[in-house]
This record gives structure tokens, sequence and C-alpha cells, in this order.
């Protein structure tokens, strides 16, 4: 048995093997910052379920977009009007813009895409596409 002294312990592959399983861009927007809005999907037998909790916007200020297999969602802050009438002494509130993206495999139809916004959830919903029924079939023995 031979002893070896001052061998440092190298734990690089380890840690790359861990980390290296993730996408860089795990919970990233297209920007490259972190997405404020949090998703939920669901999967059905007949389609996915996507909700993003965006409350206190309006349904007309989303852009849904699908394009090369990408799913895009986006909030563009409007401009506030500024009235005279009254003097505001402490703001809360903030919209900020967003966009997130979802990747769709070739399971999804993305013609028959909904979506709905209803108390603060934007709610896609993303069907299936119908696959061909195979009929079960009986083989004669000749």
């Amino acid at each position: 048995m031979t002893l070896v002294k001052n061998n440092p312990v190298y734990f690089g592959n380890l840690f790359e093997e861990l980390f290296n399983q993730y996408p860089a861009n795990w919970g990233k927007d297209a920007k490259g910052g972190f997405s404020s809005i949090p998703a939920n999907i669901h999967e059905t037998k007949d389609g996915y379920h996507l909700e993003l909790n965006a409350p206190g916007r309006n349904k007309e200020d989303f852009k849904i977009n699908v394009e090369n297999g990408l799913l895009t969602v986006s909030f563009e802050k409007k401009e506030e009007t500024t009235t005279e009438e009254y003097k505001t002494i402490r703001k809360e509130f903030s919209f900020k813009s967003f966009k997130r993206s979802f990747n769709l495999d070739d399971k999804i139809n993305t013609a028959g895409i909904q979506a709905k916004y209803e108390n603060g959830v934007l709610k896609l919903y993303l069907p299936k596409k119908e696959e061909a029924a195979v009929a079960p079939q009986q083989i004669a023995i000749n």
C-alpha cells in the first residue's frame, strides 16, 4: 500500500457533472435577467395548461406569439398619463415589462392554442395533436 501526501482533493468533475445537467438559462428570460412572472405548467391527456401569475394588468397589454417552435408571452408597460387633479404622495404599484419564452415540441397543435386572462392569471391551453388511432388488428394464421 502506498500513501501519497500533499495530494489535493479535486471535486471538479463531480460538480461539473451535477451542474451541467441543468440548462444554462434555467429560469431566465430572453434578455438574460430572471423572469419576474412565475409560471405553472400542467399536463392532461388532451393538452398542456400554462398559467402565468400576472395580476393588475389588462388582457390587451399581453402579446402571445408562436414562431419556430417557441411560444413567447410578453407584457409591455404602457406609459401612464399624469393628471393635475391630484398629487401622488406614495406609489408602490409597479408593472414591469416582461418576456417569457417556452419551447414547444412537435406534439403541440399550435393552431389550437387558446388564451384567457382572469383573476390576475393568464391561462393558455396548448392542445396536443391527435395521433392516428391504431385499431387493434387480428392476424389470421394460415
